[in-house]
């Protein structure tokens, strides 16, 4: 998803960045191409183990007349959700006997657990789709 990145830098500085709709995340990057891969990987750390939702991402224009974003400029950074691991749901889905074998010795195989085999591929499924 699209998430507003508020970006500032001073020469001599790092690029730095402020997601407005994930208060209190922060990221920086030497380079302004490389900002969006650490964006990323705040955004993952941030909700790493945490028991909340992630928030939808707001509309840029709603934040560039507020007081604490003026000097710098806006990026729009895609952030992978898939990756964040905020908040787990608990399913209760119904498969076939033989196919959760199936899934089972695969996740095994790649020492993983049922849950996040299914959801890595769940993951690669979509991506194919897209």
């Amino acid at each position: 998803m699209l998430y507003p990145l508020y970006v500032h830098h001073e020469p001599g500085s790092a690029y730095g960045g402020i997601f407005p709709d994930v208060p209190g995340c922060f990221t920086a990057a030497d380079e302004l191409a490389d900002l969006p891969a650490m964006a990323q990987e705040a955004v993952e750390a941030f909700f790493e183990g945490e028991d909340m939702d992630v928030p939808e991402p707001s509309n840029i224009d709603q934040w560039t007349d507020h007081p604490d974003y003026q000097g710098g400029f806006w990026m729009l950074v895609d952030i992978d959700l898939a990756q964040v691991n905020a908040k787990p749901v608990r399913l209760n889905i119904s498969l076939p006997a033989h196919l959760v074998q199936r899934i089972d010795r695969a996740a095994e195989a790649a020492h993983m657990s049922r849950s996040g085999f299914l959801a890595k591929a769940a993951q690669q499924a979509m991506a194919q789709a897209a």
